[in-house]
Formats: C-alpha cells, sequence, structure tokens
C-alpha cells in the first residue's frame, strides 16, 4: 500500500531543496522517502507558482490584513472617543 504524505510534509521537502540547497536525493535521504517523490513535488510546485503568478502570496496578504486590521483598530479608537466626548458635552 502506497504511503500517503501530508501537503505540509511535501512542502518541506521541497524547502529543503529550493531554500536550503539540498539535492532531491539528499533531501530524500533525510525524510526517509524516495527521490522520484520529492522530484516530483519540487516540479508540482514549481509548475503550481508559475500558474500562480497574479494570485498575491499568502505572505503579502497576511501583511496588508495585518496592516487594515492596525488601521481599523485605530479608527475604532478614535469613534470611542468621539462618542466619550459628545456624551460628557450633553450633561
Amino acid at each position: 500500500m502506497p504511503r500517503k504524505y501530508t501537503l505540509e510534509f511535501k512542502a518541506e521537502a521541497v524547502k529543503l531543496v529550493t531554500e536550503q540547497g539540498y539535492s532531491q536525493n539528499k533531501a530524500a535521504e533525510v525524510l526517509g522517502t524516495h527521490s522520484k517523490n520529492v522530484n516530483r513535488w519540487v516540479k508540482e510546485s514549481t509548475n503550481k507558482v508559475s500558474t500562480d503568478k497574479n494570485i498575491p502570496s499568502e505572505q503579502e496578504e497576511i501583511r496588508q490584513l495585518r496592516k487594515e486590521n492596525e488601521r481599523l483598530r485605530m479608527e475604532r479608537e478614535i469613534l470611542k472617543k468621539a462618542a466619550a466626548f459628545f456624551a460628557s458635552e450633553k450633561l
């Protein structure tokens, strides 16, 4: 029965090759899998990257969402202070 690998496992294998400079054979040896698997995963990841060029990376999206979140927090604080100010003026 063929072994099933998680997406995280495959991603780590690809990172060993693409980011840390391991050869595909060495990465397969370290991870305890066959080099053909690592070769396929690396090819699949490069194909996915080339087809997703118009889609912003997850890291970029996270950065934008954090920036928006901070802006919304500031706006909320300003509105709270304005509401408190106008509430105190009525007294």
